[in-house]
């Protein structure tokens, strides 16, 4: 699923290309992506209507719209926004006043579409932990202290800390050499300081380089993203380790692949 970096980069893409666009008709190929409200009314709300601003809230878009209401989506594991886009290629298209399409692509349809009064009152937004960039160093060393859950999936928790997966808390981790297994209370003071710089550190420098293209995420002009090219740990099982030559081992943790290096991580 794409993350945070990702989804940022396609924000700021969105920005530039959409922004002040009014949406003059909608193609609708495949309603399974929209999951609120139903087609019509999805399609008479949101037709006619300006893109205001764009947002970005953990990993969601929204489209605020000059009716008020927002358009949310979700990109969930294969979504895709392309601009300027092909409607026969889309599952839903939005065609604009500069006669370009925004296209919604998905191939295996777990996408989702919404058009909402508010935003922030959808279940997931409402129960979101903060973001690292919306948090102090000591604020994070407080919300580990009393967690005796391995950190890289706390980590991963979007109730906990939002927008991170399992792709930048592997490449995180790693940089701060900290096991993924360790209970995260385990933490020194000095280990959650370094944990929380590298958290950060890593999620710019994937911003930088238009997020990691491992799966389906592609930027909105239909490019990879190139931060797959830096990454240190994910991916590269039984490669050897970039600091000491060990191999990177790779496990399953929490239902989820693991990279680490079983030497540098302590």
């Amino acid at each position: 699923m794409p993350e945070l970096p990702e989804v940022e980069t396609i924000k700021r893409e969105l920005e530039k290309a959409v922004l002040g666009k009014k949406i003059t008709e909608v193609i609708v190929n495949n309603p399974k992506v929209i999951k609120e409200p139903k087609k019509e009314n999805f399609v008479k709300e949101i037709k006619g209507t300006i893109i205001k601003n764009v947002l970005r809230k953990g990993k969601l878009l929204i489209l605020e719209l000059s009716s008020g209401k927002s358009l949310c989506i979700h990109l969930k594991l294969t979504g895709q926004l392309i601009y300027p886009g092909d409607p026969l290629k889309s599952r839903l298209s939005f065609k604009l006043s500069d006669g370009k399409f925004l296209d919604f692509r998905d191939q295996r349809l777990f996408g989702e579409l919404r058009i909402i009064a508010d935003w922030r009152a959808l279940k997931f937004i409402k129960e979101l932990g903060p973001e690292p960039f919306d948090i102090s160093p000591q604020q994070f060393k407080e919300m580990l202290n009393k967690k005796k859950t391995p950190i890289k999936p706390l980590l991963m928790d979007q109730t906990f800390i939002s927008g991170i997966g399992n792709l930048y808390a592997a490449e995180a981790l790693f940089r701060a050499r900290i096991n993924p297994f360790r209970p995260a209370a385990s933490l020194s003071d000095k280990e959650k300081g370094s944990l929380f710089k590298e958290i950060k550190d890593t999620l710019q420098e994937a911003i930088v380089h238009k997020g990691s293209s491992v799966d389906q995420y592609v930027q909105l002009s239909g490019a990879p993203g190139d931060y797959a090219n830096y990454h240190k740990v994910y991916d590269r099982g039984g490669k050897p380790c970039l600091v000491c030559k060990t191999p990177i081992k790779r496990i399953v943790q929490a239902g989820r692949g693991t990279y680490f290096c079983p030497k540098c991580q302590k």
